[in-house]
């Protein structure tokens, strides 16, 4: 697949788009499964797996950590371990991949000898110092002076286990990455929340059920306290469903042009927490006044650029995490906005107001969208340029990070799209 250009123009839609689309394999799924992969005994074969730039560089970690990882195709992995990660010999690059960092970072505990975990100038703005607290709250060397990565971990080998609490306000990240690590102790690990407030709740449950595939124990007697038994992961075959994230771009184009876009994937066989928004956007044109963003973080840009075009205003709530991911996203959608339109969408404190139907005479001629080199924003946007003219996406290589084939996903439904 050749790299887009600079920039690429996309022309209104003319007709309902209407095909069949094969989806990437889930992102959040494919990172959880390639390192409990490298954590298990024996070889793991994981069928209809993401292959993007997050994805890639988790499985390049893990082979600097010594664990053997091939890709016999397109969407598969074959990872063979004994169980054992190693000390690399360099720092972990990790790009902006925050699953991967954060997974990472913890699972590095159980290395003996030092870890450095970082990534891009991106990723060193993106807050983690409440995982590397409740690493050091269970006796685990790390350390980030920034509180953001890079983060160093000078492991021992073992993890003795424990009680220990957690911020997971910021990100349920931090939740899943003391999960996972929590299987390789040599006695339970118990993780509680410090707060009532935890980001995209549902991520964990994605978590435990992968766990459990791979032959580990968890048990939970509310949603806000986990614990962990010994025993490490046994390897095992794994079929990874379609990426919800992504799935949300093509229902939204299906409403937006009232076509017929076929995921071959039953929405109710979903299991990631972004399958959500499916029935926001059944409701369009008639979104709902508030939308509560907390539990489906990666789908409010889809259904943001979708509330430009709804009958009445909606305001996003619940979606202050959204500061602290790729970009500021609040503000990459209002400020995009506003540069089609100023009267499209204001900020207001954490929560973002989308106005519908402003004066045409406002609208400018030729925008440029500047995506912050943020997939999300990139992909979204695309959606508004199927119903406003003179709308281009700069730096479209972005989706690269979970949905290399996006432009040629829509090329194939019949959207215009040429460099810019």
């Amino acid at each position: 697949m050749n790299a887009p250009p600079p920039c690429l123009s996309i022309e209104p839609i003319t007709a309902p788009l209407k095909g069949r689309v094969v989806l990437p394999g889930s992102k959040s799924v494919t990172n959880r499964v390639l390192l409990l992969a490298g954590l298990a005994r024996g070889t793991s074969q994981l069928t209809g797996a993401l292959k993007s730039d997050d994805t890639l560089y988790m499985a390049q970690a893990l082979q600097q950590m010594g664990i053997s990882v091939e890709q016999p195709d397109a969407t598969s992995f074959v990872v063979r371990s004994d169980g054992t990660l190693h000390a690399p010999q360099a720092p972990l690059f990790l790009g902006n991949a925050g699953t991967a960092v954060r997974f990472l970072t913890a699972a590095s505990a159980l290395v003996r000898g030092t870890v450095v975990v970082g990534g891009d100038a991106n990723m060193a703005r993106r807050p983690i110092a409440p995982l590397v607290t409740a690493l050091r709250a269970l006796g685990i060397d790390a350390s980030a002076p920034s509180g953001c990565p890079p983060v160093t971990i000078h492991g021992t080998g073992l993890l003795s286990g424990g009680e220990v609490e957690i911020d997971a306000s910021l990100s349920s990240q931090y939740v899943s990455a003391l999960l996972m690590m929590a299987a390789c102790s040599r006695t339970p690990v118990r993780i509680s929340l410090s707060g009532p407030h935890i980001g995209a709740h549902g991520y964990i449950g994605l978590t435990i059920a992968a766990m459990r595939a791979f032959g580990a124990s968890v048990t939970s007697g509310d949603d806000a306290s986990w614990t962990v038994a010994p025993g490490g992961y046994t390897a095992t075959d794994l079929r990874i469903e379609p990426d919800a994230s992504a799935a949300t771009y093509l229902w939204a184009a299906q409403a937006l042009s009232g076509g017929e876009i076929d995921i071959g994937f039953p929405i109710g066989d979903f299991t990631q927490p972004d399958a959500a928004a499916w029935h926001v956007i059944q409701s369009f044109p008639h979104m709902p006044a508030v939308i509560d963003g907390s539990q489906m973080q990666d789908a409010i840009p889809t259904l943001a650029v979708m509330a430009m075009f709804n009958e009445t205003p909606v305001r996003f709530v619940g979606i202050e995490n959204l500061r602290v991911k790729e970009c500021d996203r609040t503000h990459a959608l209002a400020t995009q906005m506003q540069r089609i339109n100023p009267a499209y969408a204001r900020e207001a404190g954490d929560d973002l107001l989308v106005f519908p139907h402003p004066d045409p005479a406002n609208t400018a001629k030729d925008v440029r969208i500047e995506t912050y080199d943020d997939h999300r924003i990139a992909m979204s946007f695309a959606l508004a340029a199927l119903k406003i003219p003179g709308l281009s996406i700069l730096n479209p290589g972005c989706v690269g990070k979970t949905f290399p084939a996006y432009w040629d996903t829509l090329r194939a439904l019949g959207v215009s799209i040429s460099p810019g």
